[in-house]
């Protein structure tokens, strides 16, 4: 079965770092597309950053502070984030268009996705 881990949340001040790792399990995504997304309490789920076959794409509220990466061999992809602010407390997803490596920002592209792992800054 194909299942999608995230881990690296947790708890830091204002400008701090975090990491947040999305690992595969049962299927190797080499090109699929795959995302991250974010919904805070009382909002609606958004999308943060994504990696396509052959683009990568950000919310205009990360740019420059988030930095999605993938690596192949460990079937992992990662969200480093740095500058953060109050307003990037969320739950963070990850997830991935099974069978299409076209980058989507719309959440409905995507038809699997992670538990979710909660990141919250402190101001």
């Amino acid at each position: 079965q194909v299942q999608l881990v995230e881990s690296g949340g947790g708890l830091v001040q204002a400008g701090g770092s975090l990491r947040l790792s999305c690992v595969t399990a049962g299927r190797t995504f080499y090109t699929n597309a795959m995302a991250w997304f974010r919904q805070a309490p009382g909002k609606e789920r958004e999308f943060v950053a994504g990696s396509g076959s052959a683009a990568t794409h950000y919310a205009d509220s990360v740019k420059g502070r988030f930095t999605i990466s993938r690596d192949n061999a460990k079937n992992t992809v990662y969200l480093q984030m740095s500058s953060l602010k109050p307003e990037d407390t969320a739950v963070y997803f990850c997830a991935t268009r099974l069978y299409s490596d076209y980058l989507s920002t719309g959440s409905d592209a995507y038809n699997l996705w992670g538990q979710g792992t909660q990141v919250t800054v402190s101001s």
